[in-house]
């Protein structure tokens, strides 16, 4: 049955239909609707630009952005972002999907964390992020309706503490593989919920390698 939010149509092919299961069945219910808001905000961003996008392909973008932060997808010393990323790739690739979308998909995931770059990059790239900082840090928050905002977040809410809760869950996914924090901005999330967190110093790398000048 199509599903349609915010105006936006849920991509509803097989691989789409398994794509959801698999987030549904591995996250919990703040990760799997965060991830499903991702998708509309980033549809709907790409709607005002104008952008020519594939929604099937932002849609698994979308839904596999964190699931590098559960305990199925995590390695013990990639960040959490490739780890989603890879997850992301290994699923595509069982579906035949061209090799230039697996590398869109896979850098939307692997780049959603690294403000400056991916919005310069193709749509599915820098729409992910869009719909990443919108849904978490409220960034475009009034270019979208009052009317697509409720609509969304009636289908997919926001608990009531969610601000706190994605906090946690990232330092969750990070807690211990710190280094993997060093120059993005999960090092702002361990510095917060972290007492013994100590960044790394990306000047003091540079002062104490082994080159003499």
């Amino acid at each position: 049955m199509t599903e349609i939010i915010a105006g936006i149509r849920v991509p509803d092919s097989a691989m789409a239909r398994a794509a959801t299961q698999l987030v549904r069945d591995t996250e919990d219910d703040l990760l799997y609707n965060h991830s499903r808001r991702v998708f509309f905000w980033g549809a709907l961003t790409g709607n005002r630009r104008k952008l020519k996008f594939d929604p099937e392909l932002l849609y698994i973008g979308a839904m596999f952005h964190d699931m590098g932060l559960t305990a199925e997808h995590a390695s013990p010393d990639l960040r959490f972002e490739v780890d989603g990323a890879n997850a992301a790739r290994d699923f595509l690739k069982g579906y035949g999907v061209a090799e230039r979308d697996i590398e869109d998909v896979w850098a939307s995931i692997a780049l959603h964390t690294t403000p400056g770059i991916p919005e310069h990059m193709r749509p599915t790239i820098a729409l992910v992020t869009a719909g990443v900082e919108m849904d978490v840090l409220g960034i475009a928050y009034d270019d979208f309706s009052h009317e697509h905002r409720d609509h969304v977040c009636a289908h997919h809410p926001r608990e009531a503490t969610f601000k706190e809760n994605i906090i946690d869950h990232f330092a969750a996914g990070t807690i211990k593989k710190p280094l993997t924090t060093f120059g993005n901005v999960k090092a702002d999330v361990l510095a917060l919920k972290d007492v013994t967190y100590t960044r790394v110093n990306f000047c003091s790398i540079i002062l104490g390698s082994k080159w003499p000048t």
